[in-house]
């Protein structure tokens, strides 16, 4: 039969196991998943258990559903890396044979002269740093003086923070725009991300006004494959700034997990063709980053009371696909993300399910098989729709 739409989801790092290599990222052990599970004493997540995910890895409160609803797997990153940017690009069919380059002691002192000079003020920071604490620190000097915050984190990230009422938000992306065309070549980082706050010394709050501006994919990915052969593609969440805009043909910033999901069943429900793909960030943003477990099951929970909605809005020719990009276990002992397998659940009415999918050794195997579904090739990754046993 042929498909008329697929969503996908990504529950950013929501990952499920450490992956072989994990050693050389300094993640040996980490499992986001079953760690995030064991420290609140089992999941609630029926729906996604009903799907398969239980059956993916052993999972406290998530039993393995005895006729799963959806296939289910798990896949491996075979890019260098473990960042958002990377994972992404991959599940949309671009493989990285290195690492985005990353900053442990800050940016050289040579490059930040260039960018003081570049947007013609000093700036404060320059350390690796979560984003929480950094504006806590220095975020009082950055209200005296208005020049804002660099930081970078284990991730290839420039950071770039600033009051909301100090620099605007239009300042803010122009000097983050001025330092994305900056770093190019061996200090071409994945990500140059605005993090506006607000808020006096002592109660500064992140605001949802965050932007990403990311490198262009290095090669075709799906998304590009699927717009060149009229399909719509639309991106919900940071999606559009994580592909700098290519191979999109309609965008929907959102506020966190629910507008992410709202805005995600909008789409189904108005649009009756194409490709919409969803990130969901709170998960990672909230909660891995800050070692809160807790915090990261209840958005685990509260995505999968959502799911039941999501499946209403599927038609007889849509098929629904979950995964992550990354993992970043909330228990460990660092704050940045962690080198794991991620789950897959792939599910549709036109779908049997129950297909076990094994172990895919590349998250491209999702545009591989996107692709097919659409009717379509794409040279990148092993499509698995033959597994899905299409009705």
């Amino acid at each position: 039969m042929s498909i008329g739409r697929v969503t996908l989801i990504v529950l950013d790092s929501v990952g499920a196991g450490a992956l072989p290599d994990a050693d050389r990222y300094g993640d040996t052990g980490a499992n986001t998943l079953v760690h995030t599970a064991r420290a609140v004493g089992g999941l609630k997540l029926p729906n996604l258990g009903r799907m398969g995910l239980g059956n993916i890895l052993a999972l406290d409160g998530v039993p393995p559903a005895a006729k799963p609803a959806a296939a289910y797997g798990k896949m491996a990153e075979q890019s260098a890396g473990k960042d958002t940017t990377t994972g992404h690009w991959e599940i949309a069919g671009v493989l990285l044979e290195r690492p985005f380059p990353v900053y442990p002691r800050g940016f050289p002192p040579e490059l930040i002269r260039e960018y003081e000079e570049r947007i013609g003020c000093p700036v404060l920071g320059n350390q690796v740093a979560s984003g929480t604490a950094i504006i806590e620190e220095i975020g009082a000097e950055h209200l005296a003086t208005g020049y804002p915050i660099v930081y970078t984190s284990a991730d290839s990230v420039f950071q770039v923070a600033a009051h909301e009422e100090v620099i605007p938000l239009d300042e803010l992306y122009r000097i983050c725009r001025v330092a994305r065309a900056m770093l190019t070549g061996e200090h071409a980082v994945g990500r140059v991300i605005a993090r506006p706050f607000e808020g006096r010394p002592g109660a500064f709050r992140r605001t949802a006004n965050r932007r990403d501006f990311s490198l262009k994919p290095v090669g075709k990915t799906l998304l590009d494959l699927l717009k060149e052969n009229g399909w719509p593609v639309l991106a919900v969440g940071k999606i559009e700034d994580i592909f700098d805009g290519e191979g999109i043909t309609g965008a929907i910033h959102t506020r966190g997990n629910a507008d992410g999901v709202d805005q995600t069943l909008k789409a189904m429900r108005e649009s009756e063709r194409g490709f919409i793909f969803t990130n969901l960030v709170d998960f990672d943003m909230l909660y891995g980053h800050r070692n809160n477990p807790r915090g990261y099951a209840d958005a685990l929970e509260d995505f999968d009371r959502r799911l039941p909605e999501i499946e209403g809005a599927l038609g007889p020719d849509e098929v629904l696909f979950i995964t992550a990009d990354h993992g970043c276990d909330p228990t460990t002992a660092g704050t940045d993300h962690t080198r794991e397998y991620v789950p897959l659940l792939v599910y549709g009415r036109s779908l049997p399910g129950g297909q076990d999918l094994g172990v895919r050794q590349t998250f491209a195997d999702v545009a591989a098989t996107v692709a097919e579904l659409f009717g379509l090739y794409f040279p990148v990754g092993k499509s698995f729709c033959p597994e899905l046993k299409l009705k």
